[in-house]
């Protein structure tokens, strides 16, 4: 029973926010349009439990939250054009901007997701939990509306602004964060497959620069998209703000940095060369060697 009361109380919060962030979004099906696109974040997750729950697989649940993404950003783009006609150059870009991200990150998983013989140790013990699975799979999508909303937001705002400066600062900043995001992840795939680094932990390119580059990367990203919304934001929908902060969050305090830090001290924690690079080396913000 409490795993299906965490189930209501994480629905209740997606639909109240989608509600209420989407105050100044476009409807679609009398609604606004990022109430509709938070049911939606639900409906595709809980539609992929099904399966999921009767094979006892998480294989796909990584890919699940990419097609996530892609299916509400479909959503709000449609959303726009079918009671404006026209979507701005904002919304298009930002548009674009989620496609990316999501397309990029969900390959990247779901190929290290497939290189483990697809399966997650995070859900190993709960996938034999139909209740307990279904927890993760309405996180997922909670996960979703929070991080996409202020893309949502400007995509389906109905009193656009002219591009301004607010616009050209947030992409440069979500172009640096995902060309840090995805240079860590590479970085750290070519030096896992080396066989000579089996059993080692990776400390160079830009994990010489922090020990979560990936993740100040994805921060980046997320902050870019809400300085670009910035101009269309008023009233209720400021509570987008959190996009990035919800990110940040849920990266350095709950499924992120210190789960990652547990595993490493874990497994290195007596070793000497680990302690040294723990020592000088940044948790989460990127700092040159020659600075630390």
């Amino acid at each position: 029973m409490k795993s299906y009361a965490v189930v209501a109380v994480v629905t209740v919060i997606v639909l109240v926010f989608g509600w209420f962030a989407g105050a100044n979004s476009v409807d679609v099906l009398g609604v606004p349009a990022l109430f509709a696109c938070a049911v939606l974040a639900l409906a595709v997750n809980w539609l992929a439990f099904i399966p999921a729950a009767a094979a006892r697989s998480d294989k796909y649940y990584d890919s699940v939250g990419a097609l996530t993404y892609l299916s509400v950003t479909a959503l709000a783009v449609y959303a726009a054009l079918e009671a404006t006609g026209s979507l701005d150059l904002r919304g298009w870009v930002i548009a674009a901007m989620v496609v990316i991200w999501c397309t990029r990150l969900g390959t990247f998983l779901y190929i290290r997701i497939k290189a483990k013989g697809g399966t997650d140790s995070r859900f190993e013990k709960i996938k034999t939990s139909p209740a307990r699975f279904l927890v993760a799979w309405t996180l997922q999508a909670l996960w979703v509306v929070l991080t996409a909303s202020a893309a949502l937001a400007a995509i389906t705002v109905t009193e656009r602004a002219d591009i301004g400066a607010f616009f050209w600062v947030g992409a440069a900043i979500w172009l640096l964060g995902i060309g840090i995001e995805a240079a860590a992840d590479a970085q750290k795939s070519r030096f896992k497959a080396d066989p000579a680094n089996k059993g080692k932990f990776i400390d160079v390119g830009l994990w010489n620069w922090s020990r979560h580059p990936n993740y100040f990367g994805e921060i980046t990203l997320w902050t870019g998209i809400l300085v670009m919304a910035i101009p269309v934001l008023s009233g209720l929908s400021w509570l987008v703000v959190i996009s990035p902060i919800f990110v940040a969050l849920l990266l350095t305090k709950i499924s992120g940095i210190n789960l990652q830090e547990a595993q490493a001290k874990e497994r290195w924690g007596d070793d000497p060369a680990y302690q040294r690079y723990r020592a000088k080396t940044p948790a989460l913000i990127p700092i040159p060697p020659a600075l630390q």
